[in-house]
Parts: C-alpha cells; structure tokens; sequence
C-alpha cells in the first residue's frame, strides 16, 4: 500500500492514539489502512480517535499482517514524525505474537506449547501460577487437553497471547441454502459490509482462521452474519443467545432466509431440552447447576454432540461461568457477535484468547450514513430533585445516593410530557429499577415486561407493539439486549445501572432499526447528583461514536407547547 503527501492526515501520539480528520478526501484510504492494527476509540463528528493496544497489535498479527507493513503505514499517513514511544511499543508488542504456539502431539489428550524465545521459557517456567499447568519438555511445555482454554487466558494476562496451530474439529455436516426470498415474500440479499464481515471471519480455512469477533452496530443485523457464517460452513451449529426472546427470534430469522426446516432446528431452554442440528440455548441455562460445586449439566449434555460451529450473541455480555466453559471448548470454530467489546470488568483480552480476535468492525456512524440503521439525536434531560427528597439524598450513602435519584419522581411529569409530544411515534420507556417502572406503567397506562413477566406473555406484548396495537411499552433490563422492535422511533431511559457503556450502546440500538424519521433517544438524569456523574460516562461513550449529544432542562419540556 502505498501513500502520497496528501494522505498524510493523522496525527500520532507518543500515548499510541491517532487522530484523523473526519472530513479530509482521503480519510477512508488512510482509516482503512489502519484499522487492522488499531482500536476506533472515538467517533464523534470531525475527529475519529483510534489507538494501538497489545490486542489490536495481536490482532493484525492473527490476521497475516507483517510488522514491517504497520510501521510502513504508520509512517505513510503520519503528518509528523512517529513517536519513537509508539515504534518501540510496536516492536516490544507484535513480535510476542508468534513467540508462543499451541501445538498438536501424537496424544489425543495433550498438546504441545512451543515456546520460540528461551527468556519468554524460562519466565513460564519459574511462574508458580502455571506449574500446575505446564509439564516442561524441549523448550516447550506439555498441556492437557483440556487445559488448553485456561491456559491461553492465564497467558495473555502476562503479555504472551498464544497461536493456536490446533486443527478446529470439522463436526457434523449439514446442509443449508440461503433462500433468495423469504417466507414473508420480501427479497432477500446480505449487504456487502454484512458479506465483508462473513468474507474475514470464514477466511481461507487454514489453521488459525474460523474463530474470532464481529463488531457491527445495533441493528446492523448480526444475525444475518451468524446466518451467513452458517451457510458458508454448512455444519451443525450451537448457537448461545442472551435470553429466550432472542433464542427465539433466531428461530425465526434462520427459518425465514434460509432452507432449513422446523425439525432441524431445536430450543434448549428452561421450557424445552431438544437437541437438532441446528440447537439454540442460552447463557443462563448453559450455567445452570443445582450448587455450587457441581458441574454444569446441561453444558456437558451439549458439548457430546459434534457440533462444528459455536456462535455466541452479544459475546461482550459473556458472564464468568462461560469465559471457564468456552475455556473447554477450544476445537470448535467460533464466532461471537457484539456491538461493542466494552466490558466493565476489562476482559476483553480474555474475548481476544477464548472466542478469537477481532475479525472485522464498523464504524456506527459509517453504517448509518450508508441507511442501514437509523440516524438518532441523543438529549439528556436534567430532572432536579424535589424538596421532599433533598435531606433524604444528603444523608444517604454512596449507593442510596444513586438509587434516590434515579428514582427521582419528578422524571415522571417529563415523561408525560414527552408521550404528548411524540403522539405518533412508537416509544420504549426504560429503566433499572421495578417499583420505578410499576409506577410509570400505572401512571401513563401501558403494559411493562420485567424478568417476572412469562415468557409467553412478553412475546404476546412484542408481538402487539410490532403490529403497532400498542403504541407504548415500559421495560426493564431484561429489554436491553436482542429485541427486535423494529418501528420503536422514541426511547426514554429513566434509570440505568450505575455508569454502564455497555447497556447504553445496548438501550441505543433498540431504536436504531432503519425508518423515516429520526431516532430520539431521552435520558432523565437528577440534576446535581450522583446519577449526573454517573451519566457523563455514559454521555461520554455515545458522543465518542458520533451522537449528537443535546444536554436540556427539565422545565424546557414543561414549558414547550
């Protein structure tokens, strides 16, 4: 790849970050030629911030990018010198990816781990963490089978990600055809950055391809990419979803586009246990066991069967009893599927170890300048707190503190106001906490689906909000993920958990299916308190992926004709 003077338009960072000018002719040749080794940090209107970390530089590395092309790019489109920092940083970082390889043997119950570097073998060796892990042998390591999850993960926390040269288990053959139009008779083609992203996750094949990460906006329509990664590979599939409602709209997207029948395609919930070629369960019944001591049943009934692709939903959300399971299923092809890698607990270098590297991402804005989602406008609201909760609030701890606010009554006059004002639109009301929620139902008279609520009878209530009999819905954080509600144009969030980035992507896209008009996104937040400081995270991380961001006071809703 080569450069001219004029794409010298990022500016690099001894701190590894790159700015870049939105606007500039040739912004999409230079983010294209960084983005396999860099992280999009930031998007908002004019300058687009990515950074180098350890795991993007691993990343590009698992992708078959040579260190001497990054520094050729780097220097190609910098506008200054690049910082000796960064270069170092480079070379100390991709040249570790490599030193380490996971290996077959002649035992169908070890593994090899190959170190390449006798510093990088002598410091595992004296490692107290991996003895009981590791058997010294010929300047490697024996590892059992299975350890072989574990191991990466304890690996990667120490700096040294390991390629793993394993050949994936080609599993149970089946065959799958994508159908040209749907059931419902409307035209059915993958987009061409949807066909991208099944293009670099399915790869050539070769050792060290088929596993990995899509990152696509809300409503980009990752499922399709599941549904495509499936036809391409034509094998029984596990597919992990976050809850039964998204289980079961699975069920629906892969028997509306493709040719698979009823029969082939089997529920594992709490309310069914049926195992088909293609088997759907979730994360909460994969993890369930009676104590706490006891191995996870249902996990150990599904990983017998010879599956030969494992596809995880919303993959950022994986809990701690996954990350240990997906440690034991290492011989499968896998795909996981997120709208953001964000976690709060910071582990996504163990998503990089356990799922695989990040195969291919979007830019939100990108896709909706292109139609594909929908454009939304974000307003905060600020509620101040009534006189009668004041003492209350000053003399509560921390966490009180937070709750006191969110649950702040007067956010309920605002979302009267704002139900008159968006008359026709379709609108979501969203929040953290039930009494709050029960409230709000009560008073503007529309249904509410929290976890207490039947499965049966939420998707009665979806399926009356999408034939738009119900113009009104009040959800709880079992509403966050995997909902498809595609006219919802309007969504007021009236509490949220703490300073979650994660769940504010999630509570954005149930409003970003593509439409008309624009998305509206309200968030009331208690002026002065400790939910305002806790919503600038939040703020933060929405305006950092190109939201407009509009901060509004109260009485400016109440006063509004």
């Amino acid at each position: 790849m080569d450069f001219t003077d004029e794409e010298k338009i990022a500016i690099i960072q001894s701190d590894g970050s790159l700015l870049i000018e939105v606007h500039a002719p040739q912004f999409e040749k230079v983010r294209n030629a960084i983005a396999p080794f860099t992280e999009l940090e930031k998007s908002p209107e004019h300058i687009h911030t990515y950074r180098i970390t350890p795991v993007s530089l691993w990343n590009a590395a698992s992708g078959g990018l040579e260190k001497d092309e990054i520094l050729h790019r780097l220097h190609g489109v910098s506008r200054f010198p690049v910082p000796d920092t960064v270069l170092y940083f480079i070379h100390t970082y991709i040249d570790r990816y490599g030193i380490l390889t996971l290996e077959p043997t002649s035992d169908d119950h070890e593994l090899f781990l190959n170190c390449h570097n006798e510093q990088v073998y002598k410091e595992l060796f004296h490692r107290k963490e991996l003895q009981s892990i590791l058997i010294p042998e010929h300047q490697g390591f024996r590892v059992s089978l299975l350890n072989r999850g574990t191991l990466k993960v304890k690996l990667i926390h120490l700096g040294y990600p390991v390629k793993d040269m394993i050949p994936l288990e080609e599993g149970a053959p089946l065959e799958i055809s994508l159908r040209k139009t749907t059931q419902s008779g409307n035209p059915f083609v993958i987009r061409p950055y949807q066909q991208t992203a099944i293009n670099a996750f399915c790869s050539d094949g070769d050792v060290g391809t088929g596993y990995g990460t899509i990152l696509l906006p809300c409503g980009a329509g990752k499922t399709i990419i599941g549904i495509g990664v499936l036809e391409r590979f034509q094998r029984e599939t596990l597919i992990v979803a976050t809850n039964i409602t998204a289980l079961r709209q699975w069920i629906r997207e892969i028997l509306d586009k493709t040719t698979l029948r009823e029969d082939q395609i089997g529920e594992y919930s709490g309310e069914k246990k049926e195992i088909k070629p293609i088997t759907l369960c979730t994360y909460q019944v994969l993890t369930w066991k009676k104590k706490d001591e006891d191995e996870f049943p249902h996990f150990d009934k599904l990983r017998k069967q010879k599956w030969g692709l494992l596809i995880y939903d919303e993959v950022h959300l994986l809990p701690a009893p996954v990350f240990r399971i997906t440690a034991e299923i290492q011989s499968l092809r896998r795909l996981g599927l997120t709208a953001t890698l964000v976690r709060e607990d910071h582990r996504e270098d163990e998503v990089f170890s356990l799922i695989g590297p990040k195969r291919h991402d979007a830019p939100w804005k990108e896709i909706e300048a292109q139609g594909w989602i929908a454009s939304a406008v974000c307003k905060e609201v600020r509620v101040p707190l009534p006189k009668a909760k004041q003492l209350e609030y000053a003399l509560a701890e921390n966490r009180e503190k937070y709750r006191i606010a969110a649950e702040n009554p007067d956010k309920i006059a605002i979302i009267e106001k704002l139900l008159k004002k968006h008359k026709d639109d379709h609108i979501i009301i969203i929040g953290h906490y039930i009494e709050q929620l029960q409230t709000i139902a009560q008073r503007v008279k529309a249904p509410i689906i929290t976890g207490s609520v039947s499965n049966q009878e939420r998707e009665e209530l979806y399926e009356r909000f999408k034939r738009k009999e119900i113009q009104t819905i009040v959800v709880s954080k079992v509403a966050n993920f995997s909902i498809d509600l595609p006219d919802a144009s309007v969504a007021i969030q009236v509490s949220g958990t703490f300073g979650s980035r994660q769940e504010e992507a999630q509570r954005l896209g149930r409003i970003l299916r593509p439409k008309e008009r624009d998305a509206v996104f309200y968030s009331l937040v208690t002026q002065f308190s400790r939910e305002e400081q806790f919503s600038l995270n939040r703020q933060r991380f929405l305006s950092e992926q190109g939201y407009q961001y509009e901060i509004i006071n109260s009485q400016e809703i109440l006063d509004e004709e």
